[in-house]
């Protein structure tokens, strides 16, 4: 499955629009990473209600995101404060 297509809910793109210049570059990459998909090292499964999504760090920033078939969809950007929380 190499080369799946990665999007951004509307919500994450504008928490990555919304991200400091040197931060917003790290999450760019990590998202170009991600099209390695599952050849990708440091993605982490989340437990309880998050359960069926992933998450990646750069950082003190968090990417989460799920994978459905050869589409991951990054879910949430964000610093790590109360990322989890919603």
């Amino acid at each position: 499955m190499l080369g799946v297509q990665v999007v951004l809910t509307a919500r994450a793109a504008r928490e990555v629009d919304s991200l400091p210049p040197v931060i917003h570059d790290r999450v760019h990459r990590v998202l170009a990473r991600l099209m390695a998909w599952p050849e990708v090292s440091g993605a982490r499964s989340l437990r309880g209600p998050l359960a069926g999504q992933f998450r990646m760090r750069t950082g003190d920033y968090r990417v989460q995101f799920r994978v459905v078939g050869d589409q991951i969809t990054v879910t949430r950007v964000g610093h790590r404060d109360g990322f989890y929380e919603d």
